[in-house]
């Protein structure tokens, strides 16, 4: 059974929809890697907010092994950060940066008060799994060691799955994440099955688009029984740091964090899934414009802040 667009989705996420496909239209996959990044950024700049009066930000390197890794910091004027958040963004492991997610981290930044640390992570198909997920690694240890204060990490769509892959990967570290928030994560769930059935079609995101990238990233080769590829077929859920997974309810991937928190509460763990009402992929960027995703943010940065202070938000 496939879903009714018509009903689920409200007259504000239809405009931002046709908004979103006028800069990048639903068969960009089909376009090489170079023009899918340009009309991407193109994207990315015709939705761009301003900082917050109180938010600055200044770009640094992190040191690897063979390469540099381009990160960017946010600070809030006057506040004593509590946390430090690791942001990855998303686009599918092949598009974005740290200009893509910038002023979403800003905000973030201004309602949590915590430090921001947004990861530029090399990206495929010229850098291959792992590389991405070791980037971002790589970023956790860098913090980890070079600040006290809690550590916390937050992605959304593959910077969800990369924030789970490197949660689960770094569970006994001495300095390992209290919290985690995933926002619209593709996991690694099963591919026919469930919501990639039922929004096998859905716009912004199908299902289609999710084996490309997938495919795109692995370089063809099946990655599936690899935790740092995908998280949900991890056969250890237990040790894990609280959990907030928020998804779009109609998106091809919603399944695959519901099915990530219900494994998570099986080993004793604590999580919370919200499958936000008639939203879509990427709804982020309509924070600004969309009633639905502008109250969905809020829920985004609440979890992000109670997560860093240690409080659990019972519900969202």
């Amino acid at each position: 059974m496939t879903a009714d667009y018509s009903i689920l989705i409200d007259e504000q996420t239809w405009a931002f929809i046709e908004r979103t496909n006028s800069f990048y239209p639903p068969d960009s996959i089909d376009y090489s890697v170079a023009r899918q990044r340009e009309v991407y950024d193109t994207m990315c700049r015709a939705f761009f907010a301003e900082y917050p009066e109180a938010v600055s930000s200044a770009n640094r390197f992190i040191e690897a092994r063979n390469h540099r890794i381009p990160i960017r910091i946010y600070e809030k004027a006057g506040s004593d950060p509590e946390a430090v958040c690791l942001y990855f963004h998303g686009g599918g492991f092949v598009v974005g940066g740290l200009e893509s997610h910038d002023d979403v981290c800003a905000e973030l930044c201004d309602a949590t008060g915590f430090r921001i640390v947004s990861v530029d992570y090399r990206l495929a198909p010229e850098h291959l799994h792992p590389a991405a997920f070791r980037d971002c690694l790589a970023a956790f240890e860098h913090v980890a060691s070079t600040s006290e204060l809690h550590i916390i990490l937050c992605g959304d769509s593959a910077g969800g799955n990369l924030v789970a892959a490197v949660t689960h990967h770094v569970r006994h570290h001495q300095r390992a994440p209290i919290g985690q928030v995933l926002i619209y994560p593709g996991l690694g769930g099963a591919t026919d099955q469930g919501s990639y059935l039922e929004h096998a079609d859905a716009p912004m995101l199908t299902t289609r688009d999710t084996l490309y990238y997938a495919d795109i990233r692995g370089g063809g080769f099946n990655w599936s029984t690899d935790p740092r590829f995908a998280p949900l077929n991890d056969p250890d859920f237990t040790e894990l740091p609280d959990t907030i997974v928020i998804s779009a309810e109609c998106d091809p991937l919603s399944d695959d964090g519901r099915n990530y928190c219900d494994k998570i509460s099986a080993a004793g763990g604590k999580a919370i899934w919200n499958n936000e009402p008639g939203l879509v992929h990427g709804y982020l960027r309509a924070r600004h414009g969309v009633d639905r995703a502008r109250a969905s943010f809020r829920r985004i940065t609440t979890a992000v802040h109670l997560l860093g202070q240690r409080r659990w938000p019972g519900q969202l």
